[in-house]
């Protein structure tokens, strides 16, 4: 049976809990097809509470707890205007994480997350949502294909020393 999901904007006192969540899913989604110490590297700066606590205070990012039952299923980071990490574009929203924990995938988590965001930048009158996806995510990209994203581009993304590829794919609104 499937549970209803609520969708809950996150705020500065849940940088702690945020922090905890995002490492273990990164961890968790990535960590059998990576090398640990680059894992590690990346995780030395990517997962501190200051830089957290900087992005819950930056105006044009948001970010969302999916609840289940009220515990924390998963999250989402939106990125508007200057805050996006790339096309910067004003008419566009990025997202530019989306995690579920491992014992809430298969219930359309994800799905309900995508359908927020497509009806947030849709009741904002933006032209388009975009994002950021490893290469060798390959379920991650079926995802986003099935929702309507198609690729446009890619860019290099660091993981500690390893150079790997993340596709770029949107989908116009």
């Amino acid at each position: 049976m499937l549970h209803p999901i609520e969708i809950k904007q996150v705020n500065i006192s849940d940088a702690a809990p945020l922090l905890e969540l995002s490492r273990k899913t990164f961890f968790d989604a990535f960590l059998h097809q990576n090398n640990t110490a680059d894992m590690e590297t990346y995780a030395a700066t990517a997962f501190t509470l200051q830089k957290f606590e900087k992005e819950l205070g930056t105006a044009d990012s948001e970010f969302y707890f999916a609840l289940i039952e009220g515990n924390i299923a998963g999250y989402i980071k939106l990125n508007y205007n200057t805050a996006q990490t790339e096309l910067q574009d004003t008419n566009a929203l990025e997202i530019e994480r989306i995690y579920i924990l491992q014992q809430y995938q298969g219930q359309q988590i994800g799905k309900h997350l995508i359908n927020f965001v497509i009806d947030t930048a849709i009741s904002k009158k933006l032209n388009y949502v975009w994002l950021g996806v490893w290469e060798h995510n390959e379920k991650a990209i079926s995802f986003y294909k099935n929702k309507g994203f198609e690729q446009f581009g890619s860019h290099p993304f660091m993981l500690g020393g390893d150079e790997q590829t993340d596709i770029l794919m949107r989908k116009s609104l």
